[in-house]
């Protein structure tokens, strides 16, 4: 299976390497990390280097595609070449995903009108804006489009696809080899649970970061 995942300027680094450490793990996956040019892009602490090993033009059809999110997901958003690259591969793959505001991308290029989908609790309403039926879920499957919640999200979406690619035993095998069993010392994962001052304080931070020039 032929892998690309997006690559860009202050998108958040777990986003793609959570979904990454879990569909790597299979035999055979071929995976590549694109973006506009290749070399380096700064995630969004700065802190962090990833390498675009191809870039656009290099990658013109992938089984499966995943669009990381971020801050710098408005200016991918108001990149046509982004937006014509996501049509165009999409066309191309067995399974078109995201993770986070990745959804936001997917919707800016017109491919999740009319779907159920999800991202990031604080983004939802955006994602109506794209023609899209959010859900609370953390994983959703409509069609061949696949969207995760916000970051940590992607690595049970990757599950989910490994299971449907590779059948229930490899996903479990992966799933046991990554040690992924969650036990956060806090309940607090979701708006449903976190103390509303911390949800406020958290919206709050979010609208300040959206209405930042891009």
């Amino acid at each position: 299976m032929r892998i690309a995942i997006l690559l860009y300027d202050r998108m958040t680094a777990l986003d793609a390497i959570g979904p990454y450490e879990v569909l790597a793990q299979v035999p055979g996956h071929e995976v590549s990390f694109v973006g506009l040019e290749r070399g380096v892009v700064r995630t969004d602490t700065r802190a962090l280097g990833l390498s675009v090993d191809r870039s656009l033009d290099e990658v013109t059809a992938s089984d499966l595609v995943i669009v990381p999110g971020g801050p710098g997901d408005r200016a991918m958003r108001e990149t046509p070449r982004v937006l014509e690259w996501l049509r165009r591969i999409h066309e191309t793959t067995t399974w078109t995903t995201s993770v986070c505001t990745g959804a936001l991308i997917l919707g800016a290029a017109g491919l999740l009108r009319g779907k159920r989908a999800t991202t990031h609790w604080a983004f939802h309403d955006e994602l109506r804006g794209y023609g899209a039926s959010p859900s609370a879920e953390r994983v959703v499957f409509d069609g061949k489009l696949v969207t995760a919640a916000g970051v940590s999200a992607g690595i049970d979406m990757a599950l989910a696809l490994l299971g449907r690619i590779a059948g229930d035993d490899a996903a479990r095998t992966i799933q046991l080899a990554i040690e992924y069993d969650p036990a956060p010392p806090f309940d607090a994962g979701s708006p449903a649970k976190a103390p509303p001052a911390v949800v406020s304080a958290l919206r709050a931070v979010f609208g300040s970061l959206a209405a930042r020039p891009s």
